[in-house]
């Protein structure tokens, strides 16, 4: 009898593996296909990079550490802030699929509950590659001279692929809760857009009020920056890279559990 219940317990972990798979193919397809999404992936960072490097860079470099041009230092905030912006297409993904009617199709099929979720959450990922990309290659091109060694990119792709996950499951609660595209939109903005400018992104934190630099030093998106910014420039981390892990995984460890739930509540109606 243990035996039985051991491969019965196998069997669904790999057919759920299995409708996972699926799903990530479905919506990774979606994305490739989708003329919109593919050219927001291209031109919407090449935009922010350039306007930020073109407006701020003068003022701003003055205020940065000796031998540091304003372009090396600006890269790691608008990474983290395309991924972080980019990742707000899983909770639309989601909206859209539970507003069109397509997860009521797939209930009367014997496939994984959550398979829909790791599907919009892991292509997203892939978006989120190309955008990173082709940011920096544009970075290259307009003068970006990163420090980091292989060991070094290796580490920035891992806490990059590590918030992403952990923002795109954060956005999957977002997508169940709104009742249309259009309060996803401005939902994600309202959380996102301060996060990510009330942060050390696209200027050192030391110019802004006593209150602001409190929070602006001490939330997630000024670790996940400085973590990959010390990376870029070949500086010590210091404890930017744990605290930029850290938040990551508080992140995932809580955000998963209730987008399922909700999720499973949503889809059971």
């Amino acid at each position: 009898m243990a035996v039985e219940l051991v491969f019965e317990k196998r069997s669904k972990i790999g057919a759920a593996l299995n409708d996972s798979l699926l799903m990530i193919k479905r919506s990774s397809t979606h994305i490739l296909r989708n003329s919109d999404q593919l050219l927001g992936a291209f031109f919407q960072p090449i935009m922010f990079l350039v306007l930020f490097a073109s407006v701020f860079g003068g003022s701003i470099e003055q205020a940065l550490p000796e031998g540091v041009s304003y372009i090396n230092f600006l890269m790691a905030g608008i990474i983290v802030q395309t991924v972080a912006f980019g990742s707000t297409t899983t909770a639309i993904a989601v909206t859209n699929d539970l507003k069109k009617g397509i997860v009521d199709r797939f209930k009367s099929l014997p496939m994984s509950n959550l398979a829909v979720l790791n599907g919009h959450v892991v292509s997203d990922i892939f978006r989120n590659g190309i955008s990173t990309t082709v940011m920096i290659l544009a970075g290259l091109v307009i003068g970006f001279r990163p420090e980091a060694d292989l060991i070094g990119w290796l580490q920035i792709i891992g806490i990059l692929l590590l918030f992403t996950f952990s923002f795109s499951w954060l956005s999957a609660i977002i997508g169940v809760l709104a009742k249309s595209v259009e309060a996803v939109q401005w939902l994600t903005f309202v959380i996102i857009f301060p996060l990510t400018f009330a942060s050390s992104a696209f200027t050192p934190t030391e110019g802004m009020g006593r209150f602001l630099r409190a929070f602006a030093e001490n939330q997630p998106i000024t670790q996940v920056v400085e973590a990959i910014r010390a990376l870029i420039l070949g500086t010590p981390i210091g404890s930017y890279g744990w605290k930029a892990v850290a938040w990551s995984v508080a992140t995932l460890v809580i955000a998963i559990p209730i987008a399922s739930r909700l999720f499973k509540n949503k889809t059971s109606q």
